[in-house]
């Protein structure tokens, strides 16, 4: 299918202006389900951008927006490469540990330390700000002319994953699909979800992993509709073709089983 993309500014919550890529099939007088797409902690790169496109060449209109523009050249794909690199060489069982988190700090550059200042020892803030951000990207997608706002979806890798469980549970969709990402907070706001969720994970995927139980038993608490695959050996980050991780055989069944959620639940 012939698609176009484009950039576009979102107003966010709290009035700035936030770019983001918007994909869509050229069609005329037709309207489309809608997906908003959440990348990961590298913001919204090529990669990403691929994505989008890849869910218009399926009949989808994509709006990936870049969450960390509000904070300039300091969350720059550069500057956040640059200080994640650090963080993996710690074991995952201690990457979410305020005082490890805090000793790594003290041997990094300023920049560096800025970016892990807003992206970890700031994470409820910042997701606070973003959850806002995302709730203005709904509304965008859902006033495009070419989309039906009734048929609206939301997904997301990493990052973005837990991003896109966090938005679906204050925020109705159709469908949500999310790679990798962590549990929504508080747990009990699954109680809040309204659409289907389908989650696929990474067989060594230690740090995320070891929350799947409770976000199960969330799930069947609430009598929710939930699909989960674990891809067995696979590494976090498989479906990005841009990492060293990237396993093409996972990355393509995952993406398969997403499109085919998505056309079922936003047809």
């Amino acid at each position: 299918m012939e698609t176009t993309s484009r950039d576009i500014s979102v107003r966010g919550a709290d009035g700035f202006e936030m770019p983001a890529a918007v994909s869509a099939p050229v069609t005329q007088d037709a309207k489309f389900p809608g997906i908003i797409v959440i990348h990961e902690a590298y913001g919204l790169n090529n990669q990403i951008r691929g994505v989008a496109r890849r869910y218009a060449e399926q009949g989808f209109v994509a709006l990936a927006p870049n969450l960390f523009s509000r904070f300039g050249d300091v969350m720059s794909e550069k500057n956040i490469e640059s200080a994640m690199r650090p963080l993996w060489t710690i074991p995952p069982e201690k990457r979410r540990d305020p005082k490890t988190i805090q000793d790594l700090m003290k041997t990094m550059s300023e920049t560096d330390r800025k970016v892990m200042e807003i992206f970890y020892t700031g994470r409820e803030e910042l997701e606070k700000k973003l959850l806002g951000d995302l709730i203005k990207c709904t509304e965008a997608l859902r006033s495009q002319p070419n989309v039906n706002p009734d048929k609206l979806g939301v997904t997301g890798f990493c990052f973005g994953g837990g991003m896109a469980y966090q938005i679906s549970t204050i925020r109705p969709f159709g469908a949500t699909v999310v790679f990798y990402g962590a549990n929504p907070k508080p747990i009990e706001s699954i109680a809040n979800i309204s659409g289907p969720v389908l989650a696929f994970y990474a067989g060594e995927d230690e740090g995320v992993n070891q929350s799947i139980p409770q976000l199960v038993e969330a799930m069947i608490r609430y009598k929710k509709d939930f699909q989960l695959k674990i891809y067995k050996g696979m590494n976090h980050a498989f479906f990005n073709e841009t990492r060293p991780v990237y396993n093409k055989e996972a990355s393509d069944d995952s993406w398969q089983t997403a499109l085919s959620f998505f056309r079922k639940n936003l047809s």
